[in-house]
């Protein structure tokens, strides 16, 4: 794909993304659809998946691959069905989720939130840059963040979240292990 199509189709992705957040942040409606399937944990599993996607769509330094990848992870938390039964630790870190996005936007609050497209921008230059061990730091700590952030905020219900994020980290940490595994591989 030529770099300058590359780019636009990126820059469209990512302000398909930014809207996206914007409508679920902004209109009742949409959030609490959306929110009643990410009550599916399957929501909760596929997402960190799409880190490597983005991660080797940076490596090909492909804007649109990028960005594409960013818009299905965003929008994977309403890809399924709304659950018949769900935990109540579900319910409530869900519930506590729900709030922190709906309630007061303090400072404290917004610092914590640009740690998404802090992540999002530390990923990218690492894969893009090609740094493996960099890249592995970026991942690992935001897994350990989304944790911890998870559990002191919410309680015991932030507990939920552990075994999804570890889950995930281990299926990103063994594509980047297998994809440098490759690359090292085609150069011999």
């Amino acid at each position: 794909m030529a770099k300058k199509i590359d780019c636009i189709l990126g820059m469209i992705f990512a302000a398909v993304t930014a809207i996206f957040v914007i409508l679920i942040l902004t209109n009742d409606m949409i959030f609490n659809w959306a929110f009643e399937r990410h009550h599916n944990v399957l929501s909760w599993y596929i997402r960190p998946i799409f880190i490597i996607p983005i991660v080797l769509f940076a490596y090909k330094k492909s804007f649109t691959g990028i960005f594409a990848s960013i818009f299905a992870l965003f929008t994977s938390m309403f890809w399924f069905p709304v659950p018949a039964a769900s935990s109540p630790q579900v319910l409530s870190f869900l519930a506590f989720e729900m709030e922190y996005l709906k309630g007061a936007w303090t400072a404290p609050k917004v610092i914590i939130s640009l740690s998404v497209p802090i992540f999002f921008i530390a990923l990218i230059i690492a894969a893009w840059k090609r740094n493996w061990k960099w890249l592995m730091g970026v991942v690992i700590s935001a897994a350990a963040l989304k944790v911890l952030w998870s559990v002191v905020f919410s309680g015991e219900a932030g507990m939920s979240i552990i075994k999804p994020a570890i889950t995930g980290l281990i299926i990103c940490i063994g594509g980047f292990y297998y994809h440098k595994k490759r690359q090292t591989a085609k150069k011999k």
